[in-house]
């Protein structure tokens, strides 16, 4: 069963171009679901719809973990349907349970501003951490895109970055100015310093002398999330802050599907259930007749 799972990822990986993360994701899932079969006498050739689901739907387990699960599987038997290793489809009827709808966290424009404010400027590191941060909010970026974004992919002249995001999927998103005037401070002044001669591709780079870790990164952004006094920003609380104070602002969700690289635009619609969490809190507190206000 492990020989199977490795063809299918290297399948994935060549032909999908599926991102290094994803494939461990599925790794792991397909793991523990072939250890559930193997224990109870299956494998993936021989298993029922029936005895598949029970090894899926796990009792005590989240729905996201079974849903991520499942969706493992269905790769794994639609390539095996495709070359052969098997005529049926036990996966083909199973469906993922629903998830309940999580809001991201609310994150204020006056959070932001207190976090963008607080590296140092003065040293070659602060500078590299305050573009770092100001690109990620300014751009929308996943953090993975962040940290492999290298320096053909900027054109400051313009005010625009080149990003490949899920599956490898092309988008061109704008630069504030000031998100550009940061990072050409933080080229001009610092990246030489950090990388010593040595040279690298990577935009923002360690004192390793080579580009960030997607682990480093994070811990960027908490460490000045925790310095301005913020408890619920990570790497990804400033792509949902960026999407959010969009539409705040009235852009229109099809932009914010386009900058945030949303294949279907449902994904993006979330956002408008945050905004209107703002504009609620804003009611309960300030209209008279809300019973709440002060």
């Amino acid at each position: 069963m492990d020989d199977l799972t490795e063809r299918l990822l290297e399948h994935l990986w060549l032909e999908q171009r599926l991102s290094d993360n994803t494939l461990q994701s599925y790794r792991r899932d397909l793991a523990k679901i072939s250890a559930r079969l193997a224990e109870n006498g299956f494998d993936w050739l021989n298993v029922s719809a029936a005895d598949l689901a029970a090894a899926v739907y796990a009792e005590g387990e989240k729905n996201s973990s079974q849903a991520r699960a499942l969706s493992a599987c269905k790769r794994l038997y639609a390539w095996l349907e495709v070359n052969g290793g098997r005529e049926d489809n036990p996966t083909r009827f199973l469906k993922a349970p629903k998830k309940p709808q999580q809001l991201p966290k609310l994150i204020t424009e006056a959070q932001i501003d207190r976090l963008l404010a607080a590296p140092d400027t003065e040293t070659a590191h602060g500078l590299r951490d305050k573009a770092l941060l100001e690109v990620m909010y300014a751009a929308g970026l996943r953090v993975t895109e962040a940290v492999k974004l290298n320096l053909a992919q900027l054109d400051l002249n313009k005010g625009w970055l080149m990003t490949l995001g899920k599956g490898n999927k092309q988008r061109i998103v704008p630069l504030g100015e000031e998100a550009v005037y940061w990072v050409e401070r933080y080229y001009s002044e610092a990246r030489s310093k950090l990388l010593k001669g040595a040279l690298c591709d990577e935009l923002f780079v360690s004192q390793k002398r080579c580009g960030l870790s997607r682990q480093l990164a994070w811990m960027i952004v908490k460490h000045y999330a925790e310095a301005a006094g913020i408890q619920t920003v990570s790497p990804h609380g400033l792509r949902h802050a960026f999407a959010t104070h969009l539409v705040n602002h009235g852009a229109d969700l099809r932009v914010v599907q386009l900058l945030l690289g949303h294949a279907d635009i449902s994904t993006t619609q979330i956002y408008t259930h945050v905004a209107n969490q703002r504009l609620q809190s804003v009611v309960d507190v300030h209209h008279p007749r809300s019973g709440k206000a002060v």
